[in-house]
């Protein structure tokens, strides 16, 4: 059997690598157009930005290294420039000496990838400005760098290759603005949760020109200038394109392959295309998301290794199935961690889903152990069934081990009212005798049971207009003098029952703490006195939060933003 692999990264190197584990007589021929192979593809920016300082650390392996150990033929600067699945064979080009010829194939595996989007706008041509998909765009970013030295840098777009080049180049000393569409970064994100990312981008002096089109871009003064559409232009030593990826399916397109999403590939759950014994994996097909069953695109390197994998089991004889991806994925920006998986809650609204959330600030650790920091916790779940949906969680230490939970317990179908019973490792320097996870789960119980009726922020201009409502803050007076919302009188929870004869019950109750906890226990205790009582999710650190950086989003301005 001879198999040959179009793309040597994520899926093509592990889907080489499995069928040679499975098959040690198969002939295996992978061709990559780039000068490297299985490259981490996540570590890039960190070679911008000099946290890695070698660049044989971003390669896993080598062609000489895959072949001494599997026996599979790895040609890099090799491009495929045309697919023949009638004869079964394709069309190789080698870019180091021009020469074409044709290879066959029994099997036939696409893992192309994705390329960065290019809009076709003016000024690309620029050598001043730049994209990051391969090694050699990586060094070559590192090169100019280190070469010219440049004092300021625009990246246009805020999502995860943007923010991570964002950190890195500012660690590195540069002044750095993003550029972004969208009112936020990281759109996995909602609003109110990416509203912590602004804050710890905005304190590290990154600048950030958020719901603003790059128009296109123009060199001035010996730097660039990116034009933006009704703002004044940004100015810059460099500019980094970022602004996502588009799946690099033109051979399969032209092959007669049945396209998707955005051009992708179409794939059934064997990972297998409209074609016989053509198979494609990564960036450039298209998924059945697990949580919604809706086709989607979801550009991560764990979902492209697994796919190449199940690819390897059924070219081997097997019988693997892809069950979806759900976008599990985890950031770090600067000193914070941010993580989320399955759905947000715009994309639970686009699915058609009736979602709830619960907004929680648990302590990374037990609260007496030194050195815990809180986190802040957002999970989705369906209203009337109570299926978990999706959950977002930015913080410090900790966030990583609670997204798998939440990411293992949607795989596995759980409702999140059962979140409370799963049995978490606990010692003080590592989490709490009730976990956040349990945490998340003890409250939409108490939703699910009528013990918790929540509101939230979108609620609060209807009730700061109909004032038909008793609005009541629980904090301290301390806490009460430094910041509250207008409108709401302050009863600190220790102090309620004396003071309930002050408060009309033919009025609902809405209540606010700092964190959510003390609001619950004022919550229970207007209850239990016979009013009805809706506690605020999240608290007022999270609205605030929410609050100012909408302010700084509506009050900022691309001008003052000029190259340091």
């Amino acid at each position: 059997m001879k198999v040959v692999i179009v793309g040597g990264v994520a899926g093509g190197a592990t889907a080489a690598a499995r069928i040679r584990r499975l098959d040690e007589q198969a002939q295996i021929t992978v061709f990559e157009r780039s000068g490297y192979i299985s490259y981490a593809n996540c570590g890039l920016p960190y070679y911008v930005g000099g946290v890695i300082t070698d660049p044989g650390e971003l390669t896993l392996q080598t062609p000489e290294s895959f072949f001494s150990r599997f026996r599979i033929t790895m040609k890099v600067r090799h491009e495929v420039v045309a697919l023949h699945p009638d004869k079964k064979s394709v069309s190789v080009k080698n870019l180091e000496t021009g020469e074409l010829f044709e290879e066959p194939y029994d099997k036939l595996v696409l893992s192309p990838g994705a390329r960065p989007t290019q809009p076709g706008l003016p000024g690309m041509d620029s050598d001043k400005l730049f994209t990051l998909r391969t090694v050699e765009d990586t060094l070559r970013i590192r090169s100019y760098i280190d070469r010219n030295h440049p004092r300021s840098v625009v990246l246009a777009g805020g999502g995860f290759i943007g923010v991570e080049l964002a950190e890195n180049l500012r660690e590195a000393g540069l002044h750095v603005t993003i550029v972004q569409q969208p009112r936020q970064l990281l759109t996995p994100f909602d609003p109110d949760m990416a509203a912590f990312l602004h804050s710890e981008v905005r304190s590290h002096d990154v600048t950030l020109a958020l719901g603003h089109t790059v128009e296109g871009f123009k060199e001035r003064d010996g730097g660039i200038d990116v034009l933006l559409k009704d703002a004044d232009s940004l100015h810059a030593d460099m500019v980094i394109l970022a602004i996502g990826v588009t799946p690099d399916t033109a051979l399969a397109r032209d092959a007669g392959l049945e396209l998707g999403i955005r051009g992708s590939i179409v794939v059934n759950d064997r990972m297998e295309t409209s074609v016989p014994d053509i198979y494609a994996a990564g960036d450039a097909v298209q998924v059945r998301h697990f949580v919604t069953g809706e086709d989607a695109l979801i550009a991560l390197a764990g979902p492209a290794n697994k796919q190449g994998r199940i690819i390897a089991d059924n070219i081997c004889g097997g019988d693997s199935r892809y069950r979806g991806s759900q976008g599990s994925s985890i950031l770090k920006l600067f000193s914070l961690t941010a993580a989320a998986t399955g759905l947000n809650e715009a994309a639970a609204e686009r699915a058609g889903l009736r979602a709830d959330k619960v907004v929680l600030s648990p302590m990374s650790h037990a609260g007496y152990y030194p050195g815990g920091k809180l986190m802040t916790m957002k999970v989705l779940f369906e209203r009337e069934t109570y299926r978990l949906l999706g959950a977002q969680i930015i913080g410090y230490e900790g966030v990583d081990k609670r997204i798998d939970v939440l990411a293992t317990a949607i795989r596995a179908g759980m409702k999140a009212t059962e979140l409370k019973d799963l049995d978490l490792a606990y010692a003080p320097p590592y989490s709490s005798a009730k976990d956040p996870v349990n945490m998340a789960g003890f409250m939409i119980e108490n939703i699910a049971d009528g013990t918790l009726k929540q509101w939230h922020r979108e609620d609060l201009p209807a009730l700061l207009q109909e004032k038909r409502a008793t609005l009541l803050d629980v904090r301290t007076p301390g806490e009460y003098a430094a910041g509250h919302i207008e409108g709401f009188a302050n009863i600190p929870v220790d102090e309620l029952r004396d003071h309930l004869s002050e408060l009309p019950k033919d009025r609902p109750v809405y209540v606010i703490c700092q964190s959510g906890l003390r609001s619950y226990i004022a919550s229970r205790i207007l209850e239990g006195n016979g009013y009805e009582a809706f506690n605020f999710s999240g608290g007022f650190r999270f609205y605030n939060a929410v609050q100012s950086d909408q302010r700084l989003i509506e009050s900022a301005t691309p001008c003052g933003m000029d190259s340091v």
